[in-house]
């Protein structure tokens, strides 16, 4: 499908009402300007919308999906992209342990809110991010209204350490039950990924494992960042990109690409409609 790009700056309560600019990039069907997709949340790395999230972004709406790009740090500059430089990583990695982990939760509610009200989308949300876009990818699958999650390499899960103060309550909340009976929450971590090492991406599975979730753990021959397709510092891997994208895809196919009514587990009364 052909895509648009347009952008809306949504009012935050926890910033004096500055505005994060939300990047939305949406299908279109000719002669169809009353077509409905699905929403999907993009988050970013540290370097907020950058080329590399907005084409991957751009690969997920023309697959039919109205993509909503937040800019994760409005509250201290602009929605440009931070440069792929040993400054914009430095200020990037200052920006995500200044920041409020609260704020980082509101950046996500108003990105689902932005998606569900907006003519396009038929209210069927899920989420994907990396790097850091990872962790607040997981973070959103707490929300009811996320019906799946897909997190590639998400950085500091395992450590605890996002946010103001560096001490995020992610896997607490996943102890506690928080995200059992909801999305389905898929994470990605390449094998050789230094930011979250062996014993960090067990923790992380053991814990979602213990608590319930429903959740496909993959771990794959590659670096951090391997699907950045520019500036990786030669991390890049196409082809698994590639099959990884198709393997998410089907997540979301599956999960909100179709209406299939509501949930019903094992043991609930089934009311059949003749």
């Amino acid at each position: 499908m052909i895509i648009t790009k347009t952008h809306h700056d949504v009012p935050s309560k926890l910033d004096n009402g500055r505005p994060i600019r939300i990047f939305v990039i949406s299908p279109v069907v000719p002669n169809y300007p009353q077509a409905k997709f699905p929403g999907v949340v993009c988050f970013s790395e540290i370097y907020q919308v950058t080329g590399p999230v907005e084409r991957f972004a751009g690969q997920i709406a023309s697959q039919g999906y109205v993509v909503a790009c937040p800019s994760s740090y409005h509250e201290f500059e602009g929605p440009e992209a931070i440069p792929y430089d040993v400054e914009g990583t430095d200020r990037g990695n200052r920006y995500k342990i200044e920041k409020e982990l609260a704020a980082y939760d509101e950046d996500a509610t108003l990105s689902v809110d932005l998606l569900t009200s907006l003519p396009n989308c038929n209210g069927r949300i899920a989420a994907t991010g990396m790097c850091l876009g990872g962790h607040l990818a997981f973070r959103a699958a707490f929300d009811p209204r996320v019906l799946s999650s897909v997190c590639f390499f998400a950085t500091d899960v395992h450590s605890a350490t996002l946010g103001k103060g560096k001490k995020d309550d992610s896997l607490e909340r996943v102890r506690k039950g928080d995200m059992t009976g909801k999305g389905e929450l898929v994470m990605i971590f390449g094998k050789q990924d230094t930011h979250v090492p062996r014993a960090g991406r067990d923790l992380i599975r053991a814990s979602l494992e213990d608590a319930g979730v429903a959740c496909s753990f993959l771990e794959v021959q590659a670096q951090h960042a391997f699907i950045r397709d520019e500036q990786s510092k030669g991390r890049w891997d196409a082809a698994l990109t590639r099959s990884l994208f198709t393997f998410m895809m089907e997540v979301f196919e599956r999960t909100v690409g179709r209406d299939l009514g509501p949930r019903v587990d094992k043991g609930d009364k089934i009311e059949h409609v003749c």
